[in-house]
């Protein structure tokens, strides 16, 4: 009796294999959309010109610390319409966020977007440029 479930095992298991096999590779999505770069290769591009610094964290996030020229997109609002800040699918959008973990994300959602150019490169965490905070001045001075 096992000798006749053996075949039908072996043939099962083909087959699955083969199914597999056949799904075509042109359908489905490339694993990276947009470039992951170094934070050093970031550095770079910003001693340059023609970029968007893009940081997609939380607003009181950004406001306690971001990276100077940086505007605020939190990647929660980020959804299939391209943001009105970002009018030019071409230009060079660089990414980062608190850890990576967000910014991969909205590089993903843009690039899925359209937007051409997008470079993700981790968070600020590790982050050794200049930092700048938006605190406000202390109640009761002129």
């Amino acid at each position: 009796m096992k000798w006749r479930i053996l075949p039908l095992l072996l043939a099962l298991a083909f087959l699955t294999a083969c199914g597999a096999a056949e799904t075509p590779k042109g359908d489905a999505m490339p694993d990276n959309a947009y470039r992951q770069i170094t934070q050093q290769e970031a550095a770079e591009l910003m001693a340059g010109e023609g970029y968007i610094l893009l940081d997609v964290r939380r607003p009181d996030e950004f406001a306690s610390g971001h990276i100077p020229g940086a505007i605020n997109i939190p990647n929660e609002t980020i959804g299939d319409q391209p943001p009105e800040e970002l009018g030019d699918l071409t230009q060079l959008i660089l990414v980062y966020c608190r850890s990576g973990n967000r910014s991969k994300e909205a590089a993903q959602k843009l690039a899925a977007m359209g937007y051409a150019n997008v470079a993700e490169f981790g968070g600020i965490i590790d982050w050794t440029g200049p930092v700048v905070s938006e605190a406000s001045a202390p109640e009761g001075n002129p």
